[in-house]
């Protein structure tokens, strides 16, 4: 699955749902090269739990981040449904692709953005500084992230330090 070909129309979103944890997340598809299914990992010494490792995708080493483990989920093995979500996202203003561990994939939601209310202050399982909203999907609660927000600056300066070093090795 790819979204270079699918582009914000007027006031429409498109969102790649996802589950974590049997919750459901989601992010702007405009944000995601596609949508692997789960592979082997090569691990990367001295790097945060979170960070299972890199893969190589096409000649590129793209780093992968355990979103269970960054948000303080439960960590679980990856099943036959685990997939990896290549998104892409600005580290210091360079293209990076970071690939995000997934229980599973959903769907595309196309939806407006008055469908999309505003984060919860309290009560949310991670901080809303990620969360640029929340979606109602049926009897469903769709948490939308703001990627640009999910990662600190030192986390993004320290995944694009382990892609450099790997890919000049």
């Amino acid at each position: 699955m790819t979204a270079q070909h699918v582009q914000q129309l007027d006031n429409n979103l498109q969102i790649l749902t996802f589950v974590l944890d049997k919750e459901w997340f989601g992010t702007e598809i405009q944000h995601i090269q596609e949508v692997l299914e789960y592979r082997r990992v090569t691990p990367v010494p001295r790097t945060p739990s979170y960070m299972l490792g890199v893969i190589n995708l096409r000649g590129k080493v793209v780093p992968v981040i355990d979103l269970r483990d960054y948000f303080g989920l439960t960590i679980t093995t990856p099943t036959v449904n685990s997939c990896i979500i290549i998104v892409d996202i600005m580290i210091e203003g360079e293209e990076a692709f970071i690939g995000l561990l997934a229980d599973s994939v959903q769907e595309v939601l196309e939806l407006t953005a008055d469908q999309i209310q505003s984060p919860p202050s309290l009560g949310a399982r991670i901080k809303t500084k990620f969360i640029k909203g929340i979606i109602k999907q049926n009897e469903d609660m769709i948490i939308l992230l703001h990627l640009a927000n999910v990662f600190s600056g030192d986390d993004l300066a320290e995944l694009k330090e382990i892609s450099n070093t790997q890919t000049h090795n």
